[in-house]
């Protein structure tokens, strides 16, 4: 697979896969390129899918970067790196911030933006979740943070499924890939964050996607957040979809759902 040696001394893990325009997907905070493995099959028939890997997950090196500016741009060097020049890009959770900030702030590279599970700035709910997390992180790895997580990222009735337990041990070993030191990075760089100025500044055609049941970032945070609830209004022509029974995760709770709104989207 490809390394992309970045200007900064870091090294990101890519790859492509699939035949056609180029969409690239930005993972999570605590998946690495596995984040989408339930995605990028659905997606493949559609597009030239470049999945990778952030500095200190999976398979990139590299110290994380402290501020999202600056983890948008990895990412934009990473763009340029590629060969593709302008791509389509769905980023979800903690990718769709990197997604919202690139779009704002390097225009010339995005062309359409899918936004997935996110908010521009955490309310103060959030921040508490997040801390138990880290703690969690820091004190017993990143299999524990996955069990957490899960308890706010899906849907209730996903646990009834019977292929739960099986996607729960996947995301288990998903998150064991990346350290602790990059979640921990990668979060308090989300609260330090607030996307909210750059919000307006966006002009590429732009897809919000939302669970109904998504407790991390939910639609209508509390006053201290600014969520689709907000974010919506702002950006002229925005399609704000929500997913019924359907948590933070919804790339792998409702992957079929989601490709089929992506695909219709870019290519509508």
């Amino acid at each position: 697979m490809p390394i992309a040696k970045l200007p900064g001394g870091e090294s990101i893990w890519w790859r492509v896969q699939g035949e056609g325009p180029p969409l690239l997907q930005i993972h999570g905070s605590a998946f690495g390129h596995r984040n989408f493995e339930k995605m990028t099959p659905l997606m493949e028939p559609h597009f030239s899918v470049i999945d990778f890997d952030l500095p200190g997950y999976g398979e990139s090196t590299g110290a994380p970067q402290t501020s999202m500016d600056g983890i948008a741009d990895q990412v934009y060097e990473l763009i340029l790196a590629t060969g593709f020049g302008r791509v389509h890009i769905h980023g979800t959770s903690f990718g769709a911030m990197i997604g919202l900030n690139l779009a704002a702030r390097r225009p010339e590279v995005v062309d359409h933006l899918v936004l997935s599970c996110f908010m521009a700035r955490y309310d103060n709910a959030a921040r508490l979740m997040r801390a138990t997390w880290k703690r969690a992180a820091a004190d017993s790895g990143m299999e524990a943070v996955a069990d957490l997580t899960s308890v706010a990222g899906f849907a209730r009735g996903f646990y009834d499924l019977p292929h739960a337990e099986a996607q729960l041990a996947s995301m288990r070993q998903a998150f064991a890939k990346n350290t602790p030191q990059a979640f921990i990075a990668g979060t308090e760089t989300i609260e330090r964050t607030d996307l909210s100025p750059l919000v307006a500044s966006v002009r590429a055609p732009v897809l919000l996607l939302a669970g109904q049941e998504d407790n991390m970032t939910p639609f209508k945070p509390a006053d201290s957040g600014v969520g689709f609830f907000q974010i919506e209004p702002i950006i002229p022509g925005a399609r704000l979809i929500v997913l019924p029974d359907c948590g933070h995760y919804l790339v792998i709770e409702q992957p079929e759902r989601a490709a089929r709104e992506i695909v219709g989207f870019i290519n509508g």
